[in-house]
C-alpha cells in the first residue's frame, strides 16, 4: 500500500494533533503519578512517625523555626503554658467531611521559645454566622502537652479573615499579629494536654493511609496518549486500503480514468468518421 498521502498538509496536521493530544495526555498521567507519589511519601511519614513515642521538644526545636517534610507527625511533648489571649480560630477547616474550625493558641515553652499548638476542631455554630457557638478554653498554668509536628501552611493570596480569626495556618501571617517572636516554621496538633480540662475541641482524625486512585488515573491518561497514535495509525491505514482498491478498480475498469476516457471518445468519434464517409461513398456510387 502507498502511505505518500501522509506527506499532505491534511495528514500531517492529522500527526500534529496526534502528537499534542499524547504529550496532554503524557503529562497529565506525570502529574497524577506526581500526586500518587506525594501520597506514599505521606503514608509512610504517618506509619513512620505517628505512633513513636514522644521526644523532648529539644530534641526537634530546629523544625520548628525550618520545617522538614520528614519529620511531620512526629510526636513531641512541651512543657509551658499556654497565652489565650492571643488564641485565633482558622476557618474553613474540614473534619471528616464536616464544615468546622480549628483553634490555635500561642504556647511559651520554659526554654523561653513560643510555638503554636492547634488543640483541635470545632463545628460550625448556630448562633453566630462564621463563629463557633463555644471555643472552650486552654488549661491556665504550667501544662504538658503532647503534640505531632505539622508544617506551616501556605498563605491564601487575597483571603482574609475577620478578627480572631485567620484564613489559614500561615504562621508568619500569624507571626505579624503578636508582640513577640514565634517559630514560624511548624506548629503542634495536640494529641494531649495534662492537666487536662473538662472540656475540649475535638481531636483531629489520623491521616488516612490509603494511596487513592492516582496510580489507575496516571495509567488512563497513558493509555488514552497512546491511543492517540493508535487512531492515527488506524486512519492512515484504512485511507491507504481506500485508495489501494480505487487504483485497482481503476486499472480493472479503467472508468474512473479522464484520460483513458478521453482516447475512448476519440477513437469513437474517429470510427464514426470513417464510418459516415464509407456511407456517403456508396451512396454517390448506388450502391
Amino acid at each position: 500500500m502507498n502511505y505518500r498521502f501522509l506527506l499532505t498538509r491534511r495528514w500531517l496536521s492529522f500527526l500534529v494533533l496526534a502528537v499534542v493530544v499524547a504529550a496532554a495526555c503524557a503529562g497529565l498521567s506525570k502529574w497524577q503519578m506526581d500526586r500518587r507519589n506525594q501520597a506514599v511519601a505521606e503514608i509512610r511519614r504517618v506509619q513512620q512517625n505517628y505512633v513513636k513515642p514522644p521526644v523532648p521538644f529539644e530534641q526537634v526545636e530546629q523544625y520548628f523555626s525550618v520545617s522538614d517534610p520528614e519529620i511531620k507527625w512526629t510526636t513531641v511533648t512541651l512543657s509551658g503554658r499556654y497565652l489565650p489571649q492571643d488564641q485565633r480560630i482558622v476557618r474553613n477547616r474540614p473534619n471528616n467531611s464536616a464544615p468546622g474550625y480549628e483553634i490555635l493558641v500561642p504556647f511559651r515553652l520554659g526554654t523561653g521559645d513560643t510555638v503554636i499548638v492547634d488543640r483541635g476542631w470545632l463545628p460550625i455554630g448556630n448562633l453566630r454566622s462564621g463563629y463557633p457557638d463555644v471555643v472552650p478554653s486552654p488549661p491556665a498554668g504550667n501544662v504538658e502537652v503532647i503534640i505531632r509536628i505539622k508544617p506551616s501552611e501556605q498563605a491564601l493570596e487575597g483571603r482574609t479573615a475577620p478578627e480572631g480569626q485567620l484564613p489559614s495556618i500561615a504562621l508568619p501571617v500569624y507571626a505579624k499579629q503578636l508582640e513577640y517572636p514565634l517559630l514560624t516554621g511548624s506548629y503542634g496538633l495536640m494529641a494531649s494536654e495534662s492537666p487536662a480540662p473538662d472540656v475540649s475541641p475535638q481531636q483531629l482524625s489520623m491521616p488516612a493511609v490509603q494511596e487513592g486512585s492516582n496510580l489507575s488515573y496516571a495509567m488512563q491518561w497513558l493509555t488514552f496518549g497512546i491511543l492517540a497514535f493508535v487512531g492515527f495509525g488506524h486512519a492512515a491505514r484504512q485511507q491507504a486500503r481506500i485508495a489501494k482498491e480505487e487504483h485497482e478498480d481503476q486499472r480493472q475498469s479503467g472508468s474512473h480514468d479522464p484520460a483513458l476516457q478521453v482516447r475512448r471518445e476519440d477513437k469513437a468519434r474517429k470510427r464514426n468518421t470513417s464510418d459516415d464517409e464509407e456511407d456517403a461513398l456508396l451512396d454517390r456510387l448506388g450502391l
